[in-house]
């Protein structure tokens, strides 16, 4: 008796706890979907700015070559030196010349050779293919002659300056470039443009560079490549910048920056804390006010204004409330409570 009592206080102390602990989670869960967060929002509309897109990169050189032979052999003499101006054709080093002295004179005995068959076989005195024959050695040793020629006595492919020099006369030569050239009469730069600017990228527009060297002088340049791509992380394109330099003024490796002007356009601006970055990409997005619930908007970004910045995305429009004080806080669906400042 005493023990069917025992078992049945149990029973019930067990079924009151479990009673307990579940009410406890549901209220809780209650307590969660009924989570209202206070805001602050901004009412949206749009203004007129002058649309100027700031840009900045280092300079490169035109053209730039690492000057080597295609085999090894020792270096006969390296007849320039760093920082030398050189002009197009113009001959900077010599390899030995053994192997194209011993070529040269083969290729001239094969030339007497061919225009003797040349000669009998205008006259039909030579059969076809002893003709067929000398001209294929013929026009296999001047190609061999050309090459070892290039390879013997390395010129300048473009006007530029000696960047670099890595032997000295005499030494052999191990796969290193022997000298570096570089062409700085005329430079190049590489900028990123956000996309939203690609239509008015065009070959040929005009830029002006400024240099924190020379303050007071703009530089003129063009745009001489528009890439046709956009990258989808970053949301840019590239383009590429043909800079004059006929002064030599400016250098590869220099720091460059331009304003492009664009002329006014209507631009909706917003404070910039007020745009959240998705860790861990380039994303940026925003949440607005709709109708008491926050709604998560994806934006892009345009040009800064101090502590403002113009936002850019087909789902926002003039009225739209922007909540700018909470925003942390939320996620798509959020309860709003929209508190006065």
């Amino acid at each position: 008796m005493n023990q069917t009592i025992k078992l049945c206080t149990i029973a019930l102390s067990a079924a009151l706890l479990t009673a307990s602990c579940g009410g406890k989670q549901d209220n809780k869960s209650a307590a969660t979907a009924e989570r209202i967060e206070p805001v602050k929002v901004l009412k949206l509309e749009r203004t007129t700015i002058e649309r100027n897109l700031n840009l900045s990169s280092t300079l490169q050189a035109y053209e730039h070559i690492a000057l080597a032979p295609a085999m090894q052999g020792r270096i006969s003499s390296i007849l320039v030196e760093v920082g030398q101006e050189v002009s197009k054709g113009q001959l900077l080093a010599k390899m030995d010349e053994s192997a194209y002295i011993q070529a040269k004179l083969n290729f001239e005995n094969l030339k007497t050779n061919f225009e003797r068959i040349s000669a009998l076989n205008e006259s039909n005195n030579v059969s076809k293919q002893t003709y067929d024959q000398t001209k294929a050695q013929y026009d296999i040793q001047q190609a061999n002659l050309e090459n070892l020629e290039r390879n013997t006595y390395l010129r300048a492919p473009f006007n530029g300056v000696v960047s670099a020099k890595n032997y000295e006369n005499g030494e052999l030569f191990t796969g290193m470039p022997i000298l570096q050239l570089v062409q700085i009469s005329t430079l190049k730069t590489f900028m990123n443009i956000p996309e939203s600017f690609y239509p008015q990228m065009r070959k040929g527009n005009s830029i002006k560079l400024k240099s924190d060297i020379y303050p007071d002088r703009d530089f003129a340049a063009s745009i001489e490549i528009v890439y046709p791509t956009i990258d989808a992380g970053s949301h840019t394109f590239q383009v590429q910048i043909k800079v004059p330099n006929g002064h030599n003024l400016l250098r590869p490796g220099m720091y460059v920056r331009s304003t492009l002007g664009f002329g006014t356009v209507q631009a909706i601006i917003v404070p910039y804390q007020s745009v959240l970055k998705l860790q861990g990409s380039n994303e940026r997005y925003v949440f607005l006010n709709r109708n008491g619930v926050a709604k998560r908007v994806v934006v892009e970004l345009g040009q800064r204004f101090d502590d403002k910045i113009e936002i850019i995305s087909p789902e926002i429009n003039d009225g739209d409330e922007l909540v700018v004080t909470g925003q942390a806080r939320l996620n798509e669906g959020s309860k709003l409570q929209i508190v006065a400042d």
